[in-house]
């Protein structure tokens, strides 16, 4: 089983950018895929973005292309998310989850290791 420990929330005004980031230890980092999942008050959790455990794939959800990256370091056994361009019904609680296979998923149900999650609020 994996541990993911994310970091980099906070509060920002509409416009403006975060960087989310997710450190894994325990299994093997390189050999899953990796994703972000939000979840904002009183509704479902809702896919965001992911990526293979190459790097080479990624996949995220129309609200946040174009204004979103993902991107992985496997030397440091992190994921990040970039965040620009953010809007206020980006304001959710952001988790980061390790997949079960090594293939970038939007399933939600592909994914079987997940963080405490970071706050992400943003102001209008």
């Amino acid at each position: 089983q994996v541990q993911l420990v994310e970091s980099g929330g906070g509060l920002v005004q509409a416009g403006g950018s975060l960087r989310l980031s997710c450190a894994a230890s325990g299994r093997t980092f390189r050999r899953y895929a990796m994703g972000w999942i939000r979840q904002a008050p009183g509704k479902e959790r809702e896919f965001v973005a992911a990526i293979s455990w190459s790097g080479g794939s990624t996949l995220y959800a129309d609200s946040v292309k174009d204004r979103f990256t993902i991107s992985r370091d496997n030397a440091k056994k992190t994921v990040y998310l970039q965040m620009n361009s953010l809007r206020p019904e980006d304001t959710a609680v952001y988790y980061c989850a390790a997949g079960r296979t090594e293939i970038a998923s939007m399933g939600l149900n592909d994914f079987e290791s997940w963080g405490q999650g970071t706050q992400v609020t943003v102001s209008s």
